[in-house]
């Protein structure tokens, strides 16, 4: 089946992949813009995974603020070069990343970072480790703004996107009053 240019711009307008990369998949989907997007979907996840080592040094801290100032989130989140720091589309991840953080508070970047003695007090708060990682791990955490996907789903997408390692490190998150004692001194 042949190809037409207003499939390839449509195409490449829903995902942001290049023009040759879009034909690619519309040819192996016949066409099929729902099953061409799952293909470069697919695309995208293999070229994160080749991405992964390497050094992301640049990026930038995202803050979002939410509820008139009550819940803040600041979030550094990582990429290979200033230039991709910059751009519209990693300034977005970035602050979907941090309204995650400020909507559903995390306590881990990744499951890597939970230490061993720390997984029985989970266990005991959400039922099963599998159910305390998909609260407590950022990047398993489900996305606010689409269920369907992870946040690690999220940054794997903007590696197929933007061509480069993105890497979220760190993150704090702010509420108005917490952890201060009760009125009962507790």
């Amino acid at each position: 089946m042949a190809v037409t240019t207003d499939q390839i711009r449509t195409l490449r307008e829903k995902t942001g992949a290049g023009i040759m990369d879009s034909k690619r998949a519309l040819e192996e989907a016949a066409g099929d813009q729902t099953r061409a997007m799952e293909i470069l979907r697919q695309q995208g996840l293999a070229r994160a995974g080749k991405k992964s080592d390497r050094s992301a040094l640049q990026g930038l801290v995202e803050p979002y603020i939410h509820g008139g100032g009550r819940i803040g989130a600041l979030v550094e989140i990582n990429c290979e070069t200033d230039f991709v720091a910059r751009t519209p589309e990693f300034q977005a991840l970035a602050h979907d990343v941090a309204m995650q953080v400020a909507a559903i508070p995390p306590r881990y970047v990744s499951v890597d970072q939970i230490a061993d003695k720390d997984y029985d007090g989970l266990e005991k708060e959400y039922g099963s480790r599998e159910e305390a990682v998909k609260y407590v791990v950022l990047l398993e955490q489900t996305f606010i703004k689409d269920a369907k996907k992870t946040i690690n789903d999220l940054i794997k997408e903007g590696i197929g996107k933007l061509g480069e390692n993105i890497v979220v490190r760190r993150f704090s998150r702010f509420e108005l009053g917490a952890d201060l004692p009760g009125e009962d001194g507790a």
